[in-house]
């Protein structure tokens, strides 16, 4: 191992930190105790790796860590990868956790019409796709324009970091631009999912810098998530020389990666 400080390990607060246990008990990089404790205030925490410390940060945060430097390898959702598209990021892995979508909503017709739909609702009930303009509540602003530039119709953004069921309920916007799980959310607040933009699960993610100039301490890690992830179906019996091909493939990887 080097002698250069540890490497940080960048992890999103809330429901993805607590699908990430599972994932990190097997990669063998125990964390100190209140690392998934959500009550702790505590930021940056060491591990069983003394090479290795974990930061915990917001979720829409953790891309930001990891491409400006603060961060050598993170674990964020695919949301938020293409919202920000950060040119520093190298993407080698897909988790297979935090599964939802990138979708579109608008309010729901209230049942045998007790009271009309408010105004802005009313034009996107008669002509969701037709409309040359549209006003939409989202935390995707980028995604959301991209989205609808693609048919060709101009997204005026109201930018919100929460509640975003509430803006077409207030008239504030014609539909809304959000993640999406169980649709229990949409449903509560009167709202109704009309087209799935993207589906989104949770990625590792790695600093380009960070993996050229540390390629073989990054590789292993790489690797070590790698095979947690495939864990479950893999087959018993893998042997020391199988292991060490792989640690030698994810190094190869790691160095291809970082050019």
């Amino acid at each position: 191992m080097s002698a250069l400080s540890p490497l940080v390990l960048a992890l999103p607060k809330g429901r993805i930190l607590k699908a990430l246990r599972p994932v990190l008990a097997r990669t063998g990089l125990e964390p100190a105790p209140d690392c998934l404790d959500e009550s702790s205030r505590r930021l940056r925490f060491p591990t069983s790796d003394p090479h290795l410390d974990i930061v915990r940060v917001r979720s829409f945060d953790v891309a930001t860590f990891v491409a400006y430097g603060g961060a050598a390898l993170g674990v964020c959702g695919s949301d938020v990868l293409m919202e920000f598209d950060y040119p520093d990021l190298y993407t080698p892995l897909d988790l297979g956790i935090g599964g939802c979508r990138v979708a579109v909503a608008r309010l729901k017709e209230p049942e045998g019409r007790q009271k009309p739909l408010p105004a802005r609702a009313q034009e996107v009930e008669r002509r969701p796709e037709g409309r040359s303009r549209l006003r939409v509540a989202t935390k995707y602003p980028a995604i959301a324009r991209r989205h609808f530039a693609a048919r060709a119709i101009n997204a005026e953004i109201v930018h919100l970091h929460g509640a975003m069921e509430l803006a077409p309920t207030l008239s504030m916007a014609d539909v809304i631009v959000d993640l999406v799980d169980t649709g229990a959310t949409l449903q509560a607040n009167g709202l109704e999912e009309i087209e799935t933009i993207t589906p989104v699960s949770s990625r590792l993610i790695v600093n380009r810098v960070a993996l050229k100039t540390r390629p073989e301490e990054i590789g292993a890690l790489i690797e070590r998530f790698r095979q947690a992830v495939s864990a479950k179906s893999a087959p018993a019996g893998s042997g020391p020389g199988e292991q060490a091909q792989k640690e030698k493939r994810a190094t190869m990887h790691a160095n291809e990666a970082g050019r």
